[in-house]
Order: structure tokens, then sequence, then C-alpha cells
């Protein structure tokens, strides 16, 4: 088994190229767009010392001559690998953490087992502070797989809503964060899709409360009026946003790492006669965290960034 960190590092340093595409925004575009290039960048870049005679850096013989071999641009750390290999010697944000409000967004996939949500939420945030140089966040968002806001009209996607999710993995799940709250890690907790139903019973159960709730209208029209009324009633700040819940689907994961013009070359190829190197087997995406350092006085976003976790399973 082998567990593999991918990261895009700072994206704002990437320019508009990356962050903004035609037509509808998603954060699963930056995403990939970002992690894709990312591994361009750091295979330029670590295979250009180790260019011989022939220019292809001792790659893999996969017919991608540009590419080189996994381990020039990765890092392994036992049976972690990291997609690319991080620069943890210049991370770190420019002024005070004062100045900076940050925001984290963390991704539950369907594809993984609610059960490790403990590890994941523990290594998510180890990669973000020590990204980041800070000890602390300030707000952290929680995206639920299953949730959404869909409907001809916004009573109607509050009304689906309300069916969604499983309730005791998400109060479970909420729990685990909650200690972290009060051990001083995070300043304010969120939700992320919790239509008044399903954030009416939450607050009926957690000790801790939601500090904001962030929806996606896209699919229906406004703020549903009953979510509205309950958040007003006891506080919580309701914010939209156009992320994907499921915003690291396995095909997408796989045509990310995969041996084809647009992949990283990091799996082996599925030809069972192909020599072409790479890790084999299932690849099970887990988690993503989204996290951003916004200067306070300024009114500007210095790092933005991503992190994703995925389990590689052997074949039997």
């Amino acid at each position: 088994m082998t567990r593999i960190i991918l990261s895009t590092g700072n994206i704002i340093l990437g320019g508009p190229s990356i962050i903004r595409k035609p037509g509808i925004y998603r954060s699963n575009l930056e995403f990939t767009n970002s992690l894709r290039s990312n591994f361009q960048a750091a295979q330029q870049e670590y295979a250009a010392p180790l260019q011989n005679g022939n220019g292809n850096a001792n790659g893999q013989p996969n017919g991608h001559s540009s590419r080189p071999a996994l381990e020039v641009w990765t890092e392994r750390d036992g049976s972690t690998l990291y997609l690319p290999r991080i620069h943890w010697e210049s991370a770190g944000l420019q002024e005070d953490r004062a100045a900076y409000e940050i925001t984290v967004k963390l991704f539950f996939l369907p594809t993984a087992p609610p059960e490790k949500r403990h590890d994941y939420i523990n290594e998510a945030l180890r990669l973000v502070t020590k990204e980041l140089g800070v000890n602390d966040i300030d707000l952290l968002i929680v995206s639920f797989p299953g949730l959404s806001f869909e409907g001809d009209c916004e009573y109607e996607a509050d009304r689906k809503n309300a069916t969604m999710g499983s309730e005791e993995e998400e109060i479970i799940t909420w729990g685990l964060l909650g200690k972290l709250h009060e051990q001083g890690k995070i300043n304010r907790l969120g939700v992320a899709e919790f239509g008044s139903e399903k954030l009416r019973r939450l607050l009926e159960k957690v000790k801790i409360r939601p500090a904001v709730d962030q929806i996606n209208i896209k699919n229906c029209c406004n703020v549903p009026p009953p979510l509205a009324k309950l958040a007003k009633e006891k506080r919580i700040e309701l914010l939209t946003h156009h992320d994907c819940t499921d915003i690291l689907p396995s095909g997408t994961l796989r045509e990310l790492l995969g041996q084809g013009p647009q992949g990283a070359g990091v799996l082996a190829d599925d030809d069972v006669n192909s020599n072409s190197g790479g890790i084999k087997g299932e690849i099970i995406p887990e988690w993503v965290v989204k996290y951003t350092a916004f200067v306070k006085d300024r009114g500007v976003i210095e790092n933005k960034g991503y992190f994703a976790s995925a389990e590689s399973v052997d074949e039997a």
C-alpha cells in the first residue's frame, strides 16, 4: 500500500492561465489544472540537470521522452509518495500570522472510508500548517460526500437536501473537528451544503455550533428562505460557493497520474505487456483540502493551493 500526496503549490504564483478558465467556473477545474501544471513544472525542473545525451533524463521507456523517471521529481517517505516533492524550506508566509485570515475547506470523498477521517483530518491540517508555517487556522469548512442543492426551486432543493448524506457519520466527524477547535488549532468551524433541516438537526446534536454554512445554489435559484431564517436566528454566516462536492473522482485521478499525454506517468500502463513501470493496482481518492491565506489589511490573497491524498491498493 502506498499513500500518495498530491500538491499544487501556491497557485497564485501560477497566474490567471491556471486559475481562470472560460465557461462555468468550478474549483475542480482550477484544482486539476493546477495539479497538472505543478507536475509538469517539477518534471522540467528536476530533469534539466540530469539530461543525458539522448535528452530523456533517463526517463521511463513509455514513449514520452521528455518525462523523467519517477524518483527524479517525486519524494518517498516510508509508504508515502509526494507528487511532486515539496520545497518545505521555502514554505511560510511573508508577514506575521496576525496579518492573515486563513481559511481551509476539507472535502471528504465518497470513495474513502468514513472511519479513517480522524487520520485524514490530522494529515490535511499537518500539510496545510506546514506549508503556511502556522500553528492554527481561522476557519475550517467541512464538505461531506453526497450533499448538494439541486431542484427546480430553492424550496425543492432544500427539501431534497434534508435526506442526503449520512447524519451519523457527519456527527462523528464534527466531533473530531470540535476537539481541534477546543485545542485552539481551529478558530471557527463551518459546514457546506447543509439545508435548513440538516442544519437544524446538527445544531440539536452538537456542542460546538458551526459559524458558517457554505452552499452552492447554482442548480436551484436563491438561498432557501427557511435556511436564511434559521441562519439569522442562530447567527450562522451563509456563504455561497462554486465547488464540486466530488472534487476528485477516481477517473480524473487516473487521468492525472496515468501514462497518457496529459498524465504525469506515475501509474503503470494498463497494458499487461508494457514495461512502462509506475504504480500498479487500484487508486482510491481519499480527501482534498483547499487553503487560502488572505492578507487582511491589503485585501489580497498571498497563498492559495490544494493538497490531496489517495491510496494505492496492490492488486491481489
